[in-house]
């Protein structure tokens, strides 16, 4: 919004608000749309967390669950309202409005917060530890998924909505065999030239799988103090930078990666969201006073996952989020051996202590502040190995 403001601004008065020009730089709304979150999530962060208090949105804790976090019964969840919050009025005021890519991410991102809305609703209101069934949050997961997954399978192939929209009815049209342009392959990290092309149905099962198996990585990993923010804060970080330099063609073309047009305005969006999860750390970081909830998780993961499509980085995106696929293997892993067991033995059987993988290390007599912060530092190693594909290539 600011960015069409300036720019009307400066065809009226060209000579005299010539300062105005600094906002065409990306790079600089980007440090201010970190700046304008961060600075929206601390301020509103006490107020947002007494009406959750007021309001009775009590985290409900499992009782079979880590013994230690009885204590945390009844802290106000659903905090991720306030980094939506950040990131949504920060985005509007720095992003440049007629970026197709920042409102897909957008609508992603707000669609998932609403499905987290509604099961920690559930779990608060209805007094449901459980809150949505798997299978319908599920549901609306893969609804998301697939509608975004169909725009952006032509959206990243080709430069505007009228291209897209003309590729679109020319793979109708072809009976549903059109190829997709290079730039809308697989890329493999660390090779030069090494590609895999998708297609249209590969690249659909794909960004389906990466939007809605990041959001639920996420999810799984939000269960201690601080835990999951700070990784989504330091993946979305790195990510920016990788749109930044997929959406700017001189930097594309000597750093060997695909050239999106477009992609680099999702360097306001990562910026947002960092100030927005640094705002909620200052709340969230042990002993929480606020949980973010479902709504944070989903909505959050869901970001990482659109945001690794467009620039074309979902293997680095499972490299720097290893944390989370980490997690949301020992969930599957641990389900599938149980049941595996029981049908074989009678009985059934774990693999870790306990499933997701960060109460296992709590079972193994780690401190809750021992796995947040080494779980951080992991993740810090793993985006310097992702952020080494950008020259190591």
């Amino acid at each position: 919004m600011l960015l069409s403001l300036s720019q009307w601004l400066l065809a009226m008065f060209p000579e005299d608000l010539g300062f105005l020009r600094v906002f065409q730089y990306l790079t600089f709304r980007a440090v201010l749309a970190a700046m304008t979150a961060l600075l929206i999530g601390l301020a509103f962060g006490p107020w947002v967390i007494r009406r959750l208090a007021a309001m009775k949105i009590g985290q409900p804790i499992r009782e079979y669950g880590v013994q230690a976090h009885l204590g945390k019964h009844g802290t106000p969840t659903m905090g991720g309202v306030l980094i939506l919050i950040g990131i949504g009025v920060s985005t509007l005021l720095w992003f440049d409005w007629t970026n197709r890519f920042v409102w897909v991410v957008m609508l992603v991102t707000f669609g998932f917060g609403a499905i987290g809305w509604i099961d920690d609703w559930r779990k608060v209101v209805n007094k449901d530890p459980e809150g949505m069934r798997s299978r319908e949050k599920f549901f609306w997961q893969s609804l998301i998924g697939v509608v975004a997954a169909l725009y952006l399978t032509f959206s990243v192939a080709e430069t505007s909505n009228l291209r897209v929209l003309e590729l679109f009815v020319r793979w109708v049209t072809s009976g549903f065999s059109t190829d997709l342009p290079p730039r809308a392959d697989l890329m493999v990290p660390f090779f030069k030239s090494i590609s895999y092309p998708l297609g249209v149905y590969g690249f659909i099962i794909l960004t389906w799988f990466v939007i809605v198996g990041a959001s639920n990585a996420v999810n799984f990993t939000d269960g201690l103090d601080g835990l999951a923010i700070m990784p989504v804060v330091l993946v979305g970080s790195a990510l920016g930078i990788f749109a930044y330099v997929t959406g700017n063609a001189v930097f594309s073309r000597y750093l060997l990666f695909p050239h999106i047009p477009g992609a680099g305005e999702l360097l306001v969006f990562c910026s947002a969201m960092a100030g927005a999860g640094l705002a909620f750390l200052w709340f969230n970081a042990n002993p929480a006073q606020v949980f973010m909830g479902d709504v944070g998780a989903l909505s959050l993961g869901g970001a990482l996952g659109t945001i690794a499509v467009i620039t074309r980085q979902e293997i680095v995106l499972g490299i720097m989020g290893g944390v989370f696929v980490a997690e949301a293997l020992s969930v599957m892993i641990q389900v599938i051996w149980f049941k595996y067991t029981r049908r074989r033995y009678g009985v059934g059987k774990r693999i870790f202590l306990m499933a997701p993988l960060h109460h296992h290390f709590e079972k193994k007599g780690w401190t809750e502040t021992q796995v947040v912060v080494r779980f951080w530092i992991i993740t810090m190693l793993l985006c310097l190995v992702g952020l080494a594909s950008l020259k190591l290539r």
